[in-house]
């Protein structure tokens, strides 16, 4: 039995989304000098799901690392990773996060009307000594027709910024999606309803 893990992640919103369903975790962050932006690049041709699976994966292997050197006792590893897609988009399928307010714009202006996907990916490590656990969790988001003021107008409030597609759901962008199909906490950044599988599976206790 475990009282807590570890979150390899710095978003705001995975750590609201434990604490709602009573996860008690510390954070095990990147240090001073790490380069993880560098892994969320794509690979050329690379699909959206094995993007996302190679991209947590990987963080998961630093984060283990991490935790080696920090001599703490070993609790659960806890990494996720999003991203946005438009399957068979000829500008490439996988929309991550937007460099700039011009790229920002492009990639609102693809989503604008069209229905696209969010895949969160989570890996579990229970023991340090044997395969982590893996799922991908797989949403469908319609889009409404924005104009080009709506999206001038949201990118001013500075919400794209730092999130995959451009856009985050449980903000201002939540006005532009119409449906849903799938998991809104996922589409968030973490699926709470198979985190917690993978949570009772390893034997994590919530308060």
């Amino acid at each position: 039995m475990f009282s807590s893990i570890y979150l390899a992640s710095q978003s705001p919103r995975r750590q609201e989304l434990l604490k709602q369903i009573g996860v008690q975790f510390e954070m095990l962050i990147a240090a001073p000098g790490e380069d993880t932006e560098t892994l969320e690049i794509p690979l050329p041709n690379e699909k959206a799901r094995d993007y996302v699976q190679r991209v947590t994966f990987a963080k998961s292997a630093i984060a283990l690392a991490r935790w080696q050197k920090s001599g703490k006792p070993w609790a659960p590893i806890l990494c996720a990773d999003t991203t946005v897609s438009l399957p068979g988009h000829p500008e490439g399928e996988i929309l991550g996060k937007p460099s700039d307010g011009n790229d920002a714009a492009r990639i609102l202006e693809m989503l604008s009307g069209k229905v696209h996907e969010v895949l969160t990916a989570v890996v579990l490590t229970v023991d340090p000594k044997t395969n982590p656990l893996c799922l991908v969790q797989v949403s469908e988001v319609e889009f409404a027709h924005l104009s080009k003021e709506q999206i001038a107008d949201y990118i001013k409030s500075g919400e794209p910024v730092g999130k995959a597609g451009a856009y985050g759901i449980q903000g201002l962008g939540g006005a532009f999606i119409p449906s849903i199909k799938g998991s809104y906490s996922g589409i968030m950044g973490l699926p709470i309803y198979e985190v917690n599988q993978l949570l009772d599976f390893a034997k994590v206790t919530r308060i």
